[in-house]
């Protein structure tokens, strides 16, 4: 249902489609209203979010620092590490959001233990990226 949004996500660039088929089948969709913080600064982490559609802001230490639209994507180091999440993350209008909590993505490393490997590259690329 999600495999194209998730084929699209950098982190899983390099996945084969029998695995982002597996991703896809334990992601879950949710309809959120307006104004709902899907993601709290300094909270510990365990999901990852796609934005289906709506519209999101991203605030550090109360300021706006970005604006999320369809197709965008959060929340892979918590996914990956479990760690703090490094920002908030709250819907700007009624939004519908794909969500895949870690439990289930650890589940997927035993399953296919190559994709660690190829999400490890992707993630390094996208760290060297970064410019903050």
């Amino acid at each position: 249902m999600y495999r194209d949004k998730i084929a699209d996500i950098p982190l899983f660039s390099g996945l084969t489609d029998r695995e982002v088929r597996s991703l896809a089948q334990r992601a879950e969709q949710v309809s959120v209203p307006s104004a709902t913080a899907l993601v709290t600064e300094g909270a510990t982490g365990a999901e990852f979010f796609v934005l289906l559609s709506g519209k999101a802001k991203v605030t550090r230490r109360g300021r706006t620092v970005g604006t999320l639209g369809p197709g965008d994507s959060f929340g892979e180091l918590a996914l990956i590490a479990g760690t703090p999440r490094r920002a908030t993350v709250t819907t700007t209008e009624p939004s519908e959001v794909m969500i895949l909590v870690r439990r289930d993505f650890i589940a997927m490393l035993d399953e296919f233990p190559r994709m660690a490997r190829k999400m490890l590259t992707a993630l390094a690329a996208w760290v060297s990226e970064r410019d903050d």
